[in-house]
């Protein structure tokens, strides 16, 4: 009998120690956020809509805005599809599902009509001294979170969470963003006065750094 319980506790041992499959790193990352086409990104299911082109030929992008959508669950495929139809519709290049889903919906080159021209000059979570009038669609992609209805109060899912802190990551990496420039949408515009639209997640970028 001792025979047979000394491999298996030898082997529930290695099970136990054995590492996870490794997430990839930031310089591989970094890597991938320099492709064209549609590349598998460790940690993010990206469903390709539009895909990326050279990113020489992309809009030189210089700030991240985070968004929320007042629509449930479920809503961000359709809100993307809507956009790749017709990209310059008020919307975002990019849509994130409540289960972590990424829809890239617009081309790099194309603008969608997202922010309100950065309007808000009162300080109230930023200095707004540097984004007055200047964070705005044209020079800013526009991430949107879905799901945070009928409670609009509800934070993102941790699926969410989970997909946006690879995204982030490769959104920063591909435009050169540094990451003073991610924004949520009410630190600089006046957005619905009962939530802060964007907040929780622009603030978790920041605080996790390089």
């Amino acid at each position: 009998m001792m025979m047979f319980r000394l491999p298996a506790a030898v082997l529930a041992a290695l099970l136990l120690i054995a590492p996870a499959p490794a997430a990839a790193t930031d310089a591989e990352l970094a890597k991938l956020a320099r492709a064209s086409g549609t590349p598998d990104i460790p940690g993010l299911k990206i469903v390709w809509l539009a895909p990326w082109g050279e990113v020489r030929k992309a809009r030189p992008w210089r700030n991240i805005i985070v968004h929320q959508t007042e629509g449930p669950a479920g809503s961000a495929r359709g809100g993307a599809q809507a956009q790749a139809k017709n990209p310059t519709r008020r919307g975002v290049t990019v849509w994130v599902e409540t289960d972590g889903t990424v829809y890239w919906a617009v081309a790099e080159n194309l603008v969608p009509t997202h922010g309100d021209g950065a309007n808000r000059n009162d300080s109230k979570y930023i200095d707004n001294s540097s984004t007055y009038r200047q964070v705005v669609r044209d020079n800013s992609i526009g991430v949107e979170f879905a799901g945070n209805y009928p409670d609009v109060t509800a934070g993102p899912t941790e699926a969410q969470v989970g997909a946006w802190k690879v995204l982030v990551k490769v959104l920063r990496a591909r435009y050169d963003i540094p990451l003073d420039r991610v924004y949520a949408h009410n630190w600089i515009d006046y957005k619905d006065a009962r939530y802060c639209e964007g907040c929780t997640l622009a603030t978790m970028a920041r605080e996790w750094g390089e």
